[in-house]
């Protein structure tokens, strides 16, 4: 008789836990997960997704690293993606991180970039360089890391551009105020090195991979006719790498440029063993200007000369797509003004080719802040695509114009035919992913035995379609749990654990459910639907001594 009472008990759970409907469940950005410039990609091995920020790694690390089942729901990897082992390259400005996985080979490379404090003058000319930004790569087995360094070098790269006046050269100690005149900024000496931060690697179905990037601010003063005065500005390039590094199964071999792109700025008269690197312009003000990139350009005045006038394009992401006739369509969203301003937003860009010619669409900025959600500086983020074929696009975000940067994610919708994407910014209730569901409640034991006046514990994962676990710390999710009868016992949730305490003995049984935070505050419980609807919920057999 016993047997049969708990099989009735425990057999629903069990049986619509085998089944694969959707879910009810939904989410909301919190602003619960410090991060910056998060780049995200689905690890098909795990099921994971995985999120890498600037901010928020562990001391003696750089990089945080954030693992989600469902976009939403992040939980922190223990110490970061690269160690501080004072070895690297770079001394600080570790900033926006970028991860490509070979399938074939099974390496994983992280892409940063960072400011050098050694050997700069070999780099940038001048040893007082002010933003001596270069990108290194590290490698790893795991996405979780950590990833070494395939050199204590960045990549071999040095952009050059010769038809630049190099007016800092002709500026005070200060480097904010440039020339007045155009005139005064061209008899400046001719050719900079370009600073550089922001990778994001493209590969193309033909086989060639891109490097797009961001040239730092410094060092790049752009006369606006407009205006009437010069504006300090990034701008988004490109160069093309080799395979070699790709193809690598062991992951030794450091990216490199094409053989175009070495010293194709280099000057006749250039003594030997000078480097002078080219580029391929994608994206600047000049050649397509948008008014709302427009928020920094009188900050000298504003600031009583503590800051520069400045423009930024920076944070790119590129995808391909089918646009009309067949023919391949390419989208590139990019941010712009300054990430500590509540303008921080994002645009995109439209080609049919990853070298250009790049147009900008006039529904700029397509991410924007919202006061009414309680949402500022929105942007630099990444798109990634789920498993069942939907698009989002993860960026980081601040609750108000105080707070740090924190992640969001925000459905993406992309109409090739129309050259439309637009970006759904909310902070309200949404469902979570497609492919997430059926979410399954596990516990570890199904019969537990409670000593009398003892306690018991009961481990619990809740899990995705793709096995991927849901931080049960994580205040987005929450289990219920009571025993019945009620009078047999108590039950105390501790995270992923439930705690049960005899009040009599006898038999009982435990029924653990599992509840998504809601926009308002509140907790529901959750239900797998088709194909009927069932809680998303288990039952443990108790023997209360």
């Amino acid at each position: 008789m016993l047997s049969l009472v708990l099989l009735a008990a425990l057999g629903p759970g069990v049986a619509n836990a085998q089944r694969r409907p959707a879910s009810d469940a939904t989410f909301y950005n919190d602003a619960r997960t410090p991060g910056a410039d998060p780049f995200v990609r689905y690890d098909e091995r795990s099921g994971f997704y995985y999120a890498y920020s600037t901010e928020g790694a562990d001391p003696g690390y750089h990089f945080a690293i954030y693992r989600s089942p469902d976009l939403a729901v992040w939980e922190k990897v223990p110490g970061g993606a690269l160690r501080d082992d004072g070895t690297q390259w770079a001394h600080d400005w570790f900033w926006a991180p970028e991860v490509y996985f070979n399938e074939r080979t099974g390496v994983y490379f992280f892409f940063y970039s960072g400011r050098m404090n050694r050997n700069v003058a070999e780099h940038f000319k001048y040893a007082n360089f002010e933003e001596p930004s270069k990108i290194g790569v590290a490698v790893s087995r795991s996405p979780e890391g950590p990833f070494r360094n395939i050199t204590t070098a960045p990549i071999d790269y040095y952009p050059y551009d010769p038809d630049y006046h190099d007016v800092n050269l002709i500026m005070d100690s200060t480097q904010r105020k440039p020339p007045a005149t155009l005139e005064e900024g061209r008899t400046a000496p001719l050719g900079t090195y370009i600073p550089y931060i922001d990778p994001n690697v493209f590969f193309d179905d033909d086989g060639r991979i891109y490097l797009y990037f961001s040239r730092n601010a410094y060092r790049n003063w752009v006369w606006d006719t407009d205006l009437g005065k010069y504006i300090e500005e990034s701008n988004i390039y490109l160069v093309e790498l080799t395979r070699e590094w790709w193809d690598d199964p062991e992951g030794r071999t450091m990216p490199a440029i094409h053989p175009r792109y070495r010293d194709a700025n280099r000057a006749p008269a250039d003594p030997p063993g000078v480097r002078k690197d080219g580029f391929t312009p994608i994206l600047n003000y000049g050649s397509d200007k948008q008014s709302w990139e427009n928020a920094h350009v009188d900050d000298y005045a504003r600031s009583g000369g503590q800051k520069k006038d400045r423009r930024w394009a920076e944070g790119s992401t590129t995808i391909r797509t089918t646009g009309k006739g067949g023919k391949p369509r390419y989208f590139l969203t990019y941010s712009a003004n300054n990430y500590e301003n509540e303008h921080y937003g994002v645009g995109y860009a439209t080609a049919d080719s990853p070298l250009g010619p790049w147009r900008k669409s006039t529904a700029n900025p397509v991410l924007r802040q919202d006061p009414a959600q309680r949402l500022f500086s929105t942007g630099h983020g990444s798109i990634v695509d789920t498993p069942a074929g939907q698009r989002y696009y993860v960026h980081h975000g601040r609750p108000s114009t105080s707070d740090s940067r924190r992640i969001y994610t925000s459905p993406l919708s992309l109409d090739p035919r129309r050259d439309a994407l637009d970006i759904h910014e909310s902070t309200t209730d949404q469902p979570i992913p497609d492919g997430v569901a059926p979410l399954r409640l596990t516990p570890q034991r199904r019969w537990v035995e409670v000593p009398a006046g003892g306690a018991a514990t009961v481990p619990v994962e809740v899990t995705s379609r793709a096995g991927a676990t849901f931080d049960l710390t994580n205040p987005l999710n929450r289990l219920r749990a009571e025993v019945f009868p009620s009078w047999a016992g108590t039950a105390e949730v501790r995270g992923g654990e439930v705690v049960v305490r005899a009040s009599h003995p006898g038999v009982a049984v435990l029924t653990m459910t599992y509840q998504r935070q809601r926009a308002d505050g509140g907790y529901v419980d959750v239900s797998n639907l088709r194909p009927r609807r069932a809680p998303v919920a288990a039952r443990v057999a108790l023997y209360l001594r």
